[in-house]
C-alpha cells in the first residue's frame, strides 16, 4: 500500500525518533557497530514477529506496513544476514504462527513461544558467521499488568537456553530487547557463557520503522544516543512501590516522592544495575560548564547553565546533557539527586564543539509543604541552604560542577490551598540522618490528612445560572467571530440540550471519521441546529486508531520517545501525527499518556514516558505543542495516579498531596502551562476516596483554578463517578457528580444515545432534585463549545450528519451462490469473510447483528462491513462475558441486486452469530 502524503512526511521522522530512542547499555570490545560485510546470525523469533507497540487502545493502529528486525537488517547495505539460519526461523514460524490470543482486546500473551535451538543448528550458524544477535521480545498493555514470572518480567527457560547455546559457540553476542517495558536484567551476571555477551541494547517497540532504525544503529549509520528514563534495579522487590503495587482494594503510595532513582540514590544505590540516564555512544564526548548565572529575582528567578560539548571520538553523534540537583534536606526532606534539566545536541562531527543552555526556574527546585512544617502550609517553598548541581552521563556518574547556589532564607514560590489530601492514614518515606556512605537512613512520617470542607468549597464556588432564553438566532460561528458572547450562546440551550452535550458517543460513531473513539458536540439535530459541529476523538498515543480498518502511521511507544531525551524531535514527530489527524478529520488524539512509571510491572508503561516527572512533563509538553502546530489537540491522560492495570477501575490510590503535586500531577501541569494543552482525560481509578471523573479538587480546584486550564476534561471510556463531597458508592450513570466537579464530557454512550439518554444517567434527575444546578451544566457546555470553536472541525464546512448512506448493486455479479437478505444470515463468524448478498427490493435497511464476545466490559472489539469495496459501517462491541447481545448498525439505502459484502474483523474477538438487514 502506498503511504499517504501525510504518512510520507511522517515516516522518516518516526524512523529518526526510533533510532534516537534505542539505548545501548553494553558495548564491550567495540563489538558495535558491525563491521561492514560481516555476516550476522540472528536468533529469536521476534526478528520476524517484531513488536511494534503494546496492546489495547494505545497500540491498536492499523498500519500500511511494518518493518521487522530481520527485514530491516536485510535492507541495510552494511549488514549481511546469515540467510540459512533466517530461513530456518521463517519455516518454523510458518508452522508455529504468532499467538494473538484469539485476536481480541488485549488478549495476546506478553511473549511468544521461542523456537528451541539445537547444538547442531547453532554450530552451523557459527561456521557461517562470527557475530550473533539474539532478540528477546515482550509486549504488554491495557487490562493486565506484567508478572514477576518467566515470559513477562523474566526470561523463559527456553530463552535462557537459547542464549547459553549461542554464547557457547559465539565469542561476540549482541542482545536486542524488543520490549515495551524494562525487564529483569540480572541474568547478565548469572548466565552460563555470559562473557560472550558483548553488547546489550533496548530497541523497545519502535512502530512501523523499528527494523530500519535498529539496522541503522547496528550498522553504524547512526550512533546510539538514547538514554534510560527508568532505573533498572537488580531485584524487582527493591523498587520502593513493590510492597503496595498490585493491590485490589487500595494502593498506598508509601514511597511518596521517592519514585525510581529518587529512592535508589537517596537510600539504596547498590540495588541499581543500570541507573537512570544510562546509555552509551559509538563516540566519546566531553562536557564542560562554561557559564552559570542567576537571572531575575524572587520566585520567578531562574538559573542558567551553559555547557560546551565536544565530540572527542572518530564518529559523528549526538550527546545528552543531564543536569541534576542535590537540594538541602531542610525540614521537608529531599531526594539525594533530582533531574533539574536536560538537553540534546545536534549531530556533532568528530572534533566538533557546540554550546548548549539549560535553564532551571527556581520553581523546579521547590518542594511542596503539605504539612505546614516550614510555616507555609500548602505552598511550594525553596528551603534555605546550599543547592549543588551535577552533570554527566547518568544520575549516578554525574559529576559536581562549579555552580553551587545558596538560598539564604526560605522563599515561597507559590502559595496554594489544600486539595486532594488523603483521608486514609498512612506513613510515607522520609530521609533521616545521613550515613557514612552518603546515603540516608530510611524513616517514615505520617502523611497529612484532609482538613478542608469540600461541601463548603463547592458551595462558595458554584457558578451562577444563566437565564435560559431559548433560540435567539445565535450560532457558534457568531461566538467564534466575536459577534456574540459564549454565555449568550449557551443560554439558548434547554436543560435537555445541556444534558445531551455532556455525553459523547462511540465507539466507532458513524457521525465522524469511521472507527474512531468518540463523537462529541453537535451529536443531535437540535444541537447541530445551533451551529455546533460534531468533533472526533481518536485513540493514541502511538498513532491513530481507526477500527474501521483504515490505515495510519504507527510511531514508537512513549518510553522509547522519552529515551531520545530530545523534546524538539518529539515536537516535530507529533506535528507530523497532527497532520495525519487533520487529513483524517480528527480533532483530538487521546494522548500522550503521561502517568508515571511507578513500578516496572505496570502493563501500560509503554504508553508513558518515565519514572521522572520533569522528563515526563517535558515530553508531554513537546508532543502537545507538536500537535498544536498542526492545529489539532492532544488529550492528556490519565489524570491521575493511574499507575497499575490490576483492578484499574476500582483500586483507590492513597497518596499525599506532596507526592501528587511534585510527581504525579506535575507532568500534566507542565503540559498545560508549557504545551498549552486544551484537553485532558481523567482516569478510571479513585484518588483518596474520590473517583477522578468526579473529583472536584482535581478537576476544578487544581486543574482549572491553580493551572488556569480553560479546555475540556473528559472521562475515560465508561468510567465511574461518585459523590464529589461524600465519596461513597460509584456508578457509570452518576454524571451529575461529573458535571459538578467540572469534568465536562462523559465518554461514551452508545451511538445515537446522547439525545435519548441511553445510559439512563442522572443529570436531569439531579437538576429536578436540586443537587445539580443549571449553571454547573452551562459551565461544562461552555467548556465544550470553547474547545470546539478552536478545533479543526470548526474550519470544515458545517455539514449535517447523513444517517442513511446509499449503495448501488454491482451488475457484474451473478445471482448464483448468493445469500438473500430476506432472512437473517446465519454466520457464526469470527474471521474475515467475503460473500455475495442478494437484495430483493429497493429500500432502506438497518443492519442488525447478534454478537458475543467472551471478555469483560472493558474489552473492545469491532468489525467493519464493506459493500462492493466501499466502507459501509463498523459494528462495535464491548465484552459480553460470552453472552449473545443485539447490536444495531446503521441504516443504509440499497438498490435491488447483488453486492459483494466483506466482513473484516479489524479488532478480533467478537463472534457474529447472525446478521440481519431489517427493512426500515
Amino acid at each position: 500500500m502506498t503511504p499517504t502524503f501525510a504518512q510520507q512526511n511522517l515516516i522518516p521522522i518516526s524512523r529518526q525518533a526510533a533510532t534516537e530512542g534505542i539505548v545501548l547499555l553494553e558495548n564491550l570490545e567495540q563489538t558495535l557497530p558491525l563491521t561492514e560485510g560481516e555476516t550476522l546470525s540472528v536468533f529469536g523469533r521476534c526478528q520476524i514477529d517484531t513488536y511494534r507497540s503494546g496492546t489495547g487502545s494505545g497500540g491498536a493502529v492499523n498500519v500500511p506496513y511494518a518493518i521487522s528486525i530481520l527485514q530491516g537488517l536485510r535492507e541495510s547495505e552494511q549488514v549481511t544476514v546469515n540467510e540459512t539460519l533466517a530461513g530456518v526461523y521463517e519455516q518454523w514460524i510458518g508452522q508455529n504462527p504468532f499467538d494473538d490470543g484469539g485476536g481480541g482486546w488485549a488478549a495476546e500473551p506478553w511473549f511468544q513461544q521461542e523456537m528451541p535451538l539445537t547444538e547442531a543448528l547453532v554450530a552451523e550458524a557459527a561456521e557461517a558467521s562470527h557475530v550473533a544477535l539474539v532478540v528477546i521480545g515482550r509486549t504488554a498493555g491495557e487490562d493486565q499488568d506484567n508478572a514477576d514470572a518467566p515470559g513477562s518480567y523474566r526470561l523463559t527457560d527456553t530463552e535462557l537456553a537459547m542464549m547459553e547455546l549461542v554464547c557457547a559457540r559465539f565469542d561476540r553476542v549482541i542482545v536486542v530487547l524488543n520490549v515495551t517495558n524494562i525487564i529483569d536484567m540480572s541474568w547478565l551476571s548469572t548466565l552460563q557463557g555470559r562473557d560472550s555477551i558483548k553488547a546489550v541494547l533496548y530497541s523497545w517497540a519502535a512502530g512501523m520503522e523499528g527494523g530500519h532504525a535498529l539496522a541503522d544503529v547496528l550498522a553504524g549509520l547512526e550512533s546510539p544516543s538514547g538514554r534510560l528514563t527508568d532505573t533498572i534495579a537488580w531485584r524487582l522487590e527493591d523498587y520502593p512501590s513493590s510492597a503496595n503495587f498490585g493491590r485490589r482494594d487500595y494502593n498506598c503510595y508509601a514511597e511518596d516522592i521517592y519514585v525510581g532513582y529518587r529512592y535508589f540514590e537517596t537510600f539504596k544505590p547498590d540495588a541499581v544495575q543500570y541507573p537512570f540516564g544510562a546509555g552509551l555512544s559509538y563516540t566519546r564526548f566531553e562536557q564542560a560548564l562554561q557559564r552559570y548565572s542567576l537571572q531575575g529575582e524572587g520566585a520567578s528567578a531562574q538559573l542558567k547553565f551553559e555547557f560546551s560539548v565536544t565530540n572527542l571520538g572518530d564518529q559523528a553523534g549526538k550527546e545528552v546533557v543531564q543536569l541534576y540537583v542535590e537540594a538541602p534536606q531542610g525540614q521537608l526532606g529531599k531526594p539525594a539527586r533530582a533531574l533539574a534539566g536536560f538537553t540534546k545536541t545536534e549531530t556533532l562531527a568528530p572534533g566538533a564543539t557546540t554550546n548548549v543552555v539549560i535553564t532551571v526556574p527556581l520553581s523546579v527546585l521547590a518542594s511542596y509543604d503539605d504539612s505546614g512544617v516550614t510555616g507555609y502550609p500548602n505552598a511550594y517553598v525553596l528551603e534555605a541552604g546550599d543547592y549543588r548541581f551535577y552533570s554527566g552521563g547518568d544520575v549516578r556518574t554525574a559529576q559536581r560542577i562549579d555552580a553551587d547556589w545558596s538560598q539564604t532564607e526560605l522563599l515561597v514560590i507559590e502559595q496554594l490551598t489544600e486539595a486532594l489530601a488523603p483521608i486514609r492514614p498512612f506513613a510515607r518515606m522520609k530521609p533521616g540522618a545521613q550515613l557514612d556512605d552518603g546515603t540516608y537512613e530510611l524513616t517514615y512520617e505520617a502523611a497529612p490528612q484532609r482538613k478542608i470542607s469540600l461541601a463548603e468549597r463547592m458551595r462558595s464556588n458554584r457558578p451562577a445560572d444563566l437565564a435560559i432564553t431559548g433560540d435567539q438566532g445565535i450560532r457558534l460561528i457568531d461566538v467564534k467571530n466575536g459577534d456574540a458572547s459564549l454565555e449568550d450562546f449557551v443560554a439558548q440551550m434547554s436543560v435537555e440540550q445541556l444534558a445531551t452535550i455532556v455525553r459523547g458517543e462511540g465507539m466507532c460513531s458513524p457521525k465522524v471519521t469511521p472507527g474512531t473513539a468518540a463523537a462529541f458536540g453537535g451529536v443531535t439535530d437540535d444541537l447541530f441546529a445551533l451551529g455546533i459541529p460534531i468533533a472526533a476523538a481518536a485513540d493514541g498515543p502511538s498513532g491513530i486508531r481507526m477500527d474501521s480498518g483504515h490505515k495510519a502511521t504507527q510511531v514508537p511507544i512513549g518510553t522509547l520517545l522519552a529515551c531520545t531525551w530530545n523534546a524538539e524531535l518529539n515536537e516535530k514527530l507529533f506535528a507530523g501525527v497532527g497532520d495525519e489527524l487533520r487529513a483524517n478529520d480528527i480533532d483530538t488524539l487521546l494522548g500522550p499518556g503521561i502517568n508515571i512509571h511507578r513500578h516496572p510491572l505496570n502493563g501500560r508503561n509503554f504508553e508513558y514516558f518515565s519514572e521522572d516527572p520533569l522528563m515526563t512533563g517535558a515530553m508531554a509538553a513537546a508532543q502537545t505543542r507538536g500537535l498544536g502546530q498542526a492545529g489539532v489537540f492532544a488529550t492528556l491522560k490519565h489524570l491521575v495516579a493511574n499507575d497499575q492495570e490490576t483492578a484499574r477501575v476500582d483500586v483507590d490510590s492513597v497518596v499525599s498531596q506532596r507526592a501528587l503535586r511534585e510527581v504525579h500531577l506535575k507532568p500534566f501541569e507542565l503540559a498545560v502551562k508549557e504545551g498549552n494543552a486544551k484537553s485532558i482525560m481523567t482516569a478510571y481509578n479513585p484518588v483518596n476516596g474520590h473517583w477522578t471523573a468526579s473529583s472536584y479538587d482535581l478537576n476544578t480546584t487544581i486543574v482549572r483554578g491553580e493551572w488556569a486550564f480553560t479546555g475540556i476534561l473528559m472521562t475515560d471510556w465508561w468510567a465511574k463517578m461518585n459523590d464529589p463531597v461524600l465519596g461513597g458508592t460509584e456508578a457509570r450513570n452518576f454524571t451529575s457528580f461529573m458535571v459538578r466537579s467540572q469534568n465536562d464530557l462523559y465518554m461514551v454512550v452508545e451511538n445515537d444515545g446522547a439525545g435519548r439518554n441511553a445510559m439512563d444517567d442522572d443529570t436531569l434527575a439531579a437538576l429536578d432534585a436540586g443537587t445539580l444546578s443549571i449553571g454547573e451544566l452551562q459551565r461544562s457546555a461552555m467548556n465544550i463549545c470553547r474547545f470546539i470553536m478552536n478545533a479543526p472541525v470548526m474550519e470544515r464546512p458545517l455539514k449535517a450528519y447523513e444517517p442513511v448512506k446509499t449503495f448501488a448493486p454491482d451488475a457484474s455479479l451473478s445471482k448464483d451462490d448468493t445469500i438473500s437478505i430476506a432472512h437473517p444470515l446465519e454466520l457464526n463468524l469470527s474471521n474475515h469473510a467475503t460473500m455475495v448478498i442478494d437484495v430483493p427490493e429497493d429500500g432502506v435497511y438497518r443492519v442488525h447483528g447478534k454478537l458475543r464476545y467472551d471478555r469483560n466490559g472493558q474489552a473492545q472489539s469491532t468489525c467493519s462491513l464493506h459493500l462492493n469495496n466501499e466502507f459501509s459501517q463498523s459494528l462495535s462491541i464491548n465484552g459480553t462475558d460470552g453472552k449473545v447481545v443485539d447490536v444495531d448498525g446503521l441504516e443504509i439505502r440499497l438498490g435491488a441486486g447483488c453486492y459483494e459484502m466483506d466482513i473484516d474483523f479489524v479488532k478480533p474477538g467478537l463472534v457474529i452469530e447472525t446478521l440481519s438487514f431489517i427493512r426500515a
